[in-house]
């Protein structure tokens, strides 16, 4: 019965396609969090050298998910992926706050970039919930300065991807806005 409602309700609406870059620093969790919306289940990853990408359905949107590696070193090619994006997602290891002034410096840059399109909407998975000391998403929308982000919409989300906790929650919102965003 669910697959005959959703085929119902792709007929009516329709499949849309959005291109969805994954960023951020090593270690804050993209690929486990990737890998969980395409198998739903969490896999144990090594660092990305280079990058992933998988298709993800998702309601009625067909996600491609482009996960950047975040060393150092690959960084400077985060932009050769900007073009045709809909949404970034952006991970953020909530309990590394060593690296939170870096990851508040990579957000910024990517999102005031000229070749990073105007419209492309920003989710942020505060990631590593789980961990001591780690962030709540009010303290690390504080530090990241998401409230500077002009023109574009934002979501910060609370996560730990090695349980899956969370990971869903930010899709349905950033579903939600693409979505919104096709009809306005």
């Amino acid at each position: 019965m669910g697959n005959w409602i959703a085929s119902l309700m792709e007929m009516l609406v329709g499949k849309q396609e959005k291109r969805i870059l994954m960023l951020g620093l090593d270690a804050a969790g993209k690929t486990t969090i990737l890998y969980h919306f395409k198998l739903g289940e969490v896999v144990h990853t090594i660092p990305t050298i280079g990058f992933n990408v998988e298709e993800v359905q998702f309601k009625n949107i067909n996600f491609t998910v482009f996960d950047v590696g975040g060393q150092a070193k690959l960084r400077p090619l985060w932009k050769h992926y900007y073009a045709g994006v809909d949404a970034l997602i952006y991970v953020v290891d909530s309990s590394d706050e060593e690296r939170l002034a870096m990851a508040c410096e990579e957000l910024h840059g990517i999102m005031g970039d000229a070749d990073f399109p105007h419209s492309a909407s920003l989710l942020v998975y505060a990631n590593k919930q789980d961990m001591p000391h780690a962030l709540d998403v009010k303290e690390l929308a504080e530090q990241l300065h998401l409230k500077k982000l002009r023109g574009h919409d934002w979501f910060i989300q609370p996560s730990c991807a090695t349980r899956g906790e969370g990971v869903v929650e930010g899709m349905e919102w950033l579903s939600t806005n693409l979505s919104n965003k096709k009809s306005k």
